[in-house]
């Protein structure tokens, strides 16, 4: 049937009018303290890290040394492909001691989602398919509509809870063989959602795949790595990036580094995208472009931000001192995911291979009954594809620990 509404904003914007599903929760969930007191409701809707009272983790060492720029440091415009100094820390940041070998290039975007962004506009073309595994960060897909892209997804796990490798190539080449230009985007380690780190051995396999499809010249293989929740993946969470050194010059590996998880940056859209490549001549192009996609899109980063990192990565005092703040909250996380694991195996409910992070993901057929029948308990959780998410970065050891047994019970009364 036409559509007879007048429409004022071109057919390639028109979009559902509906609230963002994450946000929209996490407001329910508000409304809800307010109506029972927050020792009533569990919110585990948005992936904030949160001290056990339910305040916002904000590491200190990082908004004291805000607080002592200057004005003008703050306020003046940034460089647009971002500032040098915070460039050179934001690979320092990225990498720690397992830095790639090869050149290695960088441009400041507001966080990861920026970084995500441009790899998607820069590094595909309009029609493309990009893809990904089918447990996946919703915003994906909306960037994938925004810049006029498909998504395809393979399966993450095999039945056993591990990659799945045979999945991962054959939805590879069925469209590096359409296309002979393909994007990637790996959410690892610490996975949103589902908390999955891939194996160093698993990313061998990965790589064997993309290297012998680089033997034919004429393909183009882009490989981006979502490393938002890097600093909370548990120890030897780089140990995969040295893997990327020596690749074919057909094949470029980007990083989406964001400084809202490892600094507690979350409304100061701090980041940067940055590749790796043994060709000056690709780096060069990869800078050029997406420092001029910045001015097209967001102009210039945030100065302050950027002055922030640059100068922890300037003085071993201040990193230092970062670094104790982050030690004690990865602790207070492994606590939290611990008591969810321990209580999950307890109650018995299925989930999705857990290995660290902000989020644990409970596979279910009808992901938004099972999220309803949950409210119906207080409990505040986000229905994505295949199940549900829940954030642990936001809820205390204790009601980490009764969440799989509000999720136990409603899993039995929908059964009925």
């Amino acid at each position: 049937m036409k559509d007879s509404r007048i429409h004022m904003v071109a057919d390639h914007a028109i979009r559902p009018q509906a609230e963002d599903v994450i946000f929209g929760l996490a407001a329910r969930a508000a409304q809800a303290v307010e109506a029972h007191g927050k020792d009533a409701v569990i919110n585990a809707t948005i992936g904030t890290l949160l001290e056990d009272d339910g305040s916002l983790v904000a590491f200190k060492t990082v908004y004291n040394t805000l607080k002592e720029l200057g004005n003008s440091e703050i306020a003046s415009y940034a460089d647009l492909p971002g500032e040098p100094a915070f460039l050179e820390a934001a690979v320092k940041a990225a990498f720690g001691s397992y830095k790639p070998e090869g050149i290695v290039r960088a441009v400041a975007t507001p966080g990861g989602t920026g970084a995500i962004r441009h790899s998607i506009a820069n590094f595909t073309n309009p029609g493309d398919t990009v893809i990904t595994a089918n447990w996946y960060w919703q915003p994906y897909q909306t960037i994938c509509d925004e810049s006029g892209r498909k998504l395809d997804n393979y399966n993450l796990f095999t039945p056993e809870g591990q990659f799945d490798y045979n999945s991962f190539e054959e939805c590879f080449l069925k469209h590096l063989n359409k296309q002979k230009r393909i994007l990637a985007i790996f959410n690892t380690p610490a996975h949103n959602p589902t908390g999955f780190t891939m194996s160093d051995a698993e990313w061998e396999k990965v790589l064997k795949l993309i290297r012998t499809c680089a033997e034919d010249g004429e393909n183009r293989i882009v490989i981006l790595c979502d490393i938002a929740y890097i600093d909370f993946a548990g120890e030897n969470a780089r140990s995969f990036m040295p893997q990327f050194s020596g690749l074919p010059e057909n094949c470029l590996a980007l990083f989406a580094y964001s400084a809202s998880k490892s600094y507690t940056m979350y409304g100061l859209r701090n980041g940067a995208i940055i590749c790796v490549t043994p060709s000056e001549e690709i780096a060069s192009e990869f800078f050029y472009s997406c420092a001029f996609s910045n001015r097209g899109i967001w102009s210039n980063g945030t100065r302050g931000a950027m002055a922030v990192i640059a100068k922890i990565y300037g003085n071993e005092d201040l990193y230092n001192e970062v670094e104790s703040e982050r030690n004690h909250y990865r602790a207070l996380l492994k606590v939290r995911g611990d008591a969810f694991m321990n209580a999950a195996k307890e109650a018995g409910i299925p989930l999705t291979n857990y290995c660290g992070g902000f989020f644990v993901s409970v596979p279910y057929s009808n992901p938004r009954e099972l999220c309803d029948k949950l409210i119906e308990d207080n409990v505040y959780t986000v229905p994505l594809q295949k199940g549900i998410r829940l954030a642990i970065c936001a809820t205390n050891e204790e009601k980490s620990a009764k969440m799989p047994f509000a999720i136990k019970k409603a899993l039995e009364e929908l059964k009925k």
